[in-house]
Formats: structure tokens, sequence, C-alpha cells
């Protein structure tokens, strides 16, 4: 991830292309007298933090033997009592 400092009156003239940078991913620090104030950062996809249902249907399957019963061994370790 780049990172630019920019002085505010520099980001006053080249706001557009600022925020086509930051969109692209580069964080835009804005500095004012040389020292940072605020970041321009692009915004989160709302689309992609969505998770729909049934999206991936038919995609995954387990593997063969998936629910078959469980060993006498592993069986054994459920029964066991807590201490």
């Amino acid at each position: 991830m780049k990172r630019r400092v920019v002085n505010v009156a520099e980001a006053k003239a080249h706001l557009p292309e600022l925020i086509e940078r930051a969109a692209g991913g580069e964080v835009i620090v804005l500095a004012r007298a040389g020292r940072p104030r605020a970041k321009l950062v692009a915004l989160e996809d709302p689309k992609k933090r969505l998770r729909v249902p049934g999206k991936g249907k038919g995609r995954f399957s387990p593997k063969r033997g998936f629910d078959d019963p469980l060993p006498d061994a592993v069986l054994q370790l459920f029964d066991r009592k807590q201490k």
C-alpha cells in the first residue's frame, strides 16, 4: 500500500486527482505545516463485505465417508467423564 504525504494547500489544488488515487488504493496523508493531520483512503465496497446465502451452492461437496460412524476410539473420548 503506497503512502503519500501532501500539504493541505497542494491538496486543495489537486483534490480530484488525489481522490482517484485514494480510490485506487493509495493512502494520502494530509499535512498542515509538515505535521500529518488527516488521511484520505478509499471507501470499502459494501458489496464485497456482504455474504450472499446460497452463493456457493453446488461448488463444495464433502469427501467420501464424511458422515460414516466414528471409530470406537474416538467415541470413547467423548464418553470420558470430566474431572
